[in-house]
Parts: C-alpha cells; sequence; structure tokens
C-alpha cells in the first residue's frame, strides 16, 4: 500500500481548522491502515515530522433515501495527526483558517 493509498482526503471542518493551529490535521485513511503506516504517509506526502497520530473508527449509519426506502452511508476511519512543534505546518490546510 502506497502513502496515497492510505490518506485518502483531508477533512475540512471548522472544527478540524481550529487544531490546525496546534499543528493537528485531521485526514480520512484506509480503514486497514494502522498509526505508524499513517504517521509514515503523512511525512512522506507533505514532508512533515508526526510526533502522535490518534484514529477512529466510525461505522455507516442507516439513512432513508427517497420515500421510506432504507439506505446506508459508509464506514470510514478518521486520524488526527499531531506534528512535532519544530515540524513546518501543511500547507494545503493555510489558506482555509
Amino acid at each position: 500500500m502506497t502513502a496515497y493509498d492510505i490518506i485518502i482526503k483531508p477533512v475540512v471542518t471548522e472544527r478540524s481548522m481550529m487544531g490546525s493551529a496546534d499543528k493537528k490535521y485531521t485526514f480520512i485513511v484506509s480503514p486497514k491502515a494502522n498509526k505508524a503506516e499513517i504517521g509514515k504517509a503523512v511525512e512522506e506526502i507533505f514532508g512533515v515530522k508526526v510526533s502522535k497520530v490518534n484514529t477512529m473508527n466510525y461505522d455507516g449509519k442507516v439513512k432513508r433515501m427517497g420515500a421510506g426506502r432504507p439506505g446506508r452511508r459508509s464506514a470510514y476511519k478518521k486520524a488526527i495527526v499531531t506534528l512535532t512543534e519544530d515540524s513546518k505546518t501543511i500547507e494545503f490546510f493555510e489558506g482555509m483558517v
């Protein structure tokens, strides 16, 4: 699995953008990836130093789709990556704060 297979997309919400001030960045990641793989992937893609990785697994919710037909949102894994104090910031998130 390559680094681009592990990191699927960044999470751009008001709460995740507040964390970028403390060098905490949030990503949707592959459900099969562990914390060490996620840290190495972020270091490889963005050229930064990772100090800590926290992960959360989310189950897909059952929701109605139209006239009473049940559907399901997809399950996903989210990772909050904390960078070291001496590391540079991730430029992708800079213009969004």
